[in-house]
C-alpha cells in the first residue's frame, strides 16, 4: 500500500485506504503516525459532509418555494444575463485545476500544485466578478429584487449562492498562501482536500441554480 512522498518539513505522508473513510492498515503507516493522525482527515472530512447536508436542505426549500411560485399568473421571466454564461465557465473551470491541483499535491508535485490552486483560486475571483456583472446588467435594465417573483428568487438564490463561494474562497486563499510559502504541513492538505469537496460541490451547485432559473 503506496503513501504520498513529500519534500515537506514536518509533514507526514498520509496512508491511501479504500475508501474516504478508511485510514489503511497501520502496518502500513510512516514512522511517527498516530491514530489521532488517521482519524483526522476523517473528522474533516464528516464534518464538511454535515455542512454540505444543510446548505442542499437549504436550496432544497427554496426549490419547493420557487416551483410553487413559478405557477402564479404574476410570474415573469427575466432574461439571461450574458454574463451569467462567463460566471458557468469561471466556476467550472475552476473545478477543473482545483482536481488536477489535488492530484498534483496527492503526487508531491508542489510546483505544479501551486500553479494549479493559484488558477482554481483567480477563477473563484473571475466568478465572482461575473456574478456582480449580471446583477449590475439587469439592474441598468430596471430589474430589482422587488420587481417580480422570479427576479425575487434570481436575486436570492444567486447571492446565497455567492456568500456560500465566499466562504470557500477564505479556505481557498489560506491554502493558496500556505502552497505559495511551502507551507502545505499535515493539517493544510487536510484543508485543502475537504475545501476541494466544498468547492466541487459549489459547482454543481452552481449549474443546479443556473439551469433552475432560466432552462427549466
Amino acid at each position: 500500500m503506496g503513501t504520498t512522498i513529500t519534500t515537506d518539513v514536518k509533514v507526514k505522508p498520509v496512508p491511501t485506504g479504500g475508501g474516504p473513510f478508511d485510514p489503511g492498515d497501520p502496518k502500513d503507516w510512516p514512522p511517527g503516525y498516530s491514530p489521532d493522525d488517521a482519524r483526522e482527515p476523517a473528522k474533516y472530512r464528516i464534518g464538511m459532509w454535515v455542512a454540505l447536508g444543510s446548505i442542499s436542505m437549504l436550496f432544497a426549500a427554496l426549490t419547493s418555494a420557487y416551483i410553487f411560485r413559478e405557477t402564479k399568473p404574476d410570474w415573469i421571466a427575466i432574461h439571461l444575463p450574458p454574463a451569467l454564461w462567463m460566471s458557468t465557465a469561471a466556476i467550472l473551470a475552476s473545478s477543473l485545476s482545483f482536481e488536477l491541483a489535488r492530484r498534483a499535491l496527492r503526487r508531491g508535485h508542489h510546483p505544479l500544485f501551486n500553479r494549479w490552486i493559484t488558477i482554481t483560486t483567480v477563477m473563484g475571483l473571475c466568478f465572482l466578478l461575473f456574478q456582480i456583472m449580471a446583477w449590475r446588467d439587469l439592474r441598468a435594465q430596471g430589474v430589482y429584487v422587488n420587481t417580480n417573483p422570479h427576479s425575487s428568487f434570481f436575486y436570492l438564490l444567486t447571492s446565497l449562492h455567492a456568500v456560500h463561494l465566499a466562504g470557500g474562497l477564505i479556505a481557498l486563499f489560506a491554502v493558496t498562501a500556505a502552497a505559495l510559502r511551502s507551507r502545505m504541513g499535515f493539517r493544510k492538505r487536510n484543508v485543502a482536500e475537504v475545501t476541494a469537496i466544498y468547492w466541487h460541490f459549489m459547482d454543481a451547485l452552481w449549474i443546479y441554480i443556473f439551469v433552475l432559473l432560466f432552462f427549466l
